[in-house]
């Protein structure tokens, strides 16, 4: 309850401010009688003070003292009884009130000191009452519209309507996930400016800012959702801290909101786990027949008559901790970006499937830019993708996805980083893929059978920097840049591989074979294989 709202309690009727109106939306929590000149240092924030000031009829000075020391304080207001003891406030008291915008209510004689006390609290009880049950009966409106499964939108309807001013939902990326109707234009400003100027931590309580470029002042309430996974409510403008109801209306929906976006994730999970399923059985080959394949595939809304290119992505680095977070993001802002796509994930990799008449990589490589930018800017992370070529049915797309990640493995053996390889060896490949594998196995030994001689690791370490020599043209520079090795470790590593070969390596005949081998040993240990 604040100054305001007290004067218009029909109990307290007589009651009136003469100095410092300007404080009335003052919030009053308590109230509290002066027994003694040495109060002040009892007192705490927004508490309303009420005297006879009988320690003060002789040294009004010392009154001016009390009214400083409550305003620094942050107490609501002093209220005096003049005409028992006072008789009349000085004027320079009453200026001072008023410059420090500190409220002085004049008590009539009709009440004591008691009865102020005792009014004073039950309406600060009785108000918070109203706004307990207001609050109450908002949400179970607000849970009503949460179990019909309409969706979030009809609850910010509702939270707009209350608190009078518009409202929307987002995610844990600052993406609108829902909004009051007609709050587009209201939340423009706020949706050009984040995330790129916002704390990357999400903050724990509400926070109040401004945007620059027009002045309009937001504030976000975190909606939790799951672990490490939240989202906003923002409304327009300020809260009010004394506006206890308006931010107990806004809690209710934040209540509810979470529990409504916490189902949406269950039941989202579910269909992600389903649909992976599926696309793993049939890259497996688990299906009895094609009819079977094609009549999954139509339940997941893919239709054999259609083209594609497949997509594999991964994280640089390896599997982390936040690979399904960053998964699932990539998988959001796929589903609302141009274009149809079908995201899967397959252990450290994520698949995505984009339906095309006509094959366009520049498109699908634009595409993948955005989403490569939009990975480092929100997770400090990088991602690599490789592309298939077109494929003109689903069925076909077991062979997209193999070129898929051959050409990601091509683009990691050359020791690249957020790199976007499309598959462009497919003649080749094909041709391999007719070799049995026994034979594929014995060319490899063969091309490489000088380095049986040394241990595991050093023969590793020796085959990745002869991948990218050869992948770099022969050239030591740019291998010790790719590698992040010195010159002189590529120059020694190179001249044991020549040493263990027995060959020159800038030799045609010796390059080809070489390079096939590796190649041979990409296709028999694949990535996510």
């Amino acid at each position: 309850m604040n100054v305001q709202d007290l004067l218009e309690v029909p109990e307290l009727a007589g009651i009136s401010i003469v100095a410092g109106k300007s404080g009335q939306n003052h919030e009053i929590r308590t109230v509290n009688m002066m027994d003694a000149p040495d109060i002040v240092h009892y007192l705490k924030p927004n508490v309303m003070l009420i005297t006879t000031a009988y320690h003060f009829k002789d040294d009004p000075k010392k009154l001016a003292e009390l009214i400083q020391a409550m305003s620094d304080k942050g107490c609501a207001a002093l209220g005096i009884k003049t005409k028992r003891f006072l008789g009349k406030i000085p004027d320079t008291v009453l200026e001072l009130a008023e410059r420090l915008s500190f409220p002085v209510i004049e008590l009539p004689l009709s009440l004591t000191l008691g009865e102020v006390v005792d009014l004073t609290l039950r309406a600060i009880v009785d108000k918070h009452a109203r706004e307990l049950t207001m609050a109450l009966e908002a949400y179970k409106r607000f849970a009503d519209v949460a179990m019909r499964g309409d969706g979030i939108r009809p609850i910010l309807h509702e939270l707009s309507k209350m608190i009078h001013c518009p409202c929307e939902c987002l995610d844990q990326h600052f993406d609108v996930v829902a909004r009051c109707p007609g709050a587009g234009a209201a939340f423009a400003s706020l949706e050009a400016s984040l995330p790129g100027h916002f704390p990357a931590k999400s903050p724990a309580f509400s926070l109040t800012f401004s945007v620059i470029r027009d002045q309009k002042t937001y504030t976000l309430f975190p909606i939790h959702i799951k672990e490490k996974k939240t989202g906003f409510l923002a409304i327009t403008g300020e809260l009010d801290q004394a506006d206890h109801l308006r931010a107990l209306l806004i809690e209710q929906a934040v209540n509810v909101i979470s529990f409504a976006l916490m189902k949406e994730q269950a039941v989202k999970q579910h269909a992600r786990s389903i649909r992976n399923d599926f696309f793993l059985h049939f890259l497996e080959g688990a299906f009895s027949s094609q009819a079977e394949m094609i009549n999954r595939a139509a339940e997941f809304a893919l239709r054999n008559d259609q083209a594609y290119v497949c997509v594999a992505g991964k994280i640089d680095g390896g599997l982390l901790d936040g690979q399904d977070e960053i998964y699932e993001f990539i998988e959001d802002d796929v589903a609302h970006s141009p274009g149809d796509a079908h995201f899967f994930t397959k252990g450290e990799l994520c698949i995505l499937l984009y339906e095309v008449q006509t094959y366009d990589s520049s498109w699908i490589e634009a595409q993948l830019h955005k989403i490569q930018e939009k990975v480092q800017a929100y997770f400090g992370r990088t991602m690599s993708f490789g592309i298939s070529n077109l494929s003109h049915s689903f069925l076909e797309v077991r062979s997209a996805y193999k070129e898929a990640i051959d050409a990601l493995k091509s683009g990691e053996l050359s020791r690249k980083s957020a790199y976007i390889q499309t598959y462009l060896t497919k003649d080749i490949v094909s041709l391999l893929r007719l070799i049995p594998r026994e034979d594929l196995e014995n060319f490899y030994r063969h091309a490489f059978k000088g380095f049986r001689r040394i241990k595991k690791e050093e023969r590793e370490s020796l085959l990745q920097t002869l991948s990218v020599f050869l992948e770099t043209n022969c050239q030591i520079s740019e291998t010790s840049k790719r590698l992040y090795v010195h010159r002189n470790t590529v120059v020694y590593r190179i001249e044991k591989c020549r040493e263990l070969l027995g060959k020159n390596l800038k030799d045609p005949d010796t390059n080809l074979q070489l390079r096939l081998a590796l190649r041979i040993h990409n296709l028999l240990e694949p990535i996510g294989s």
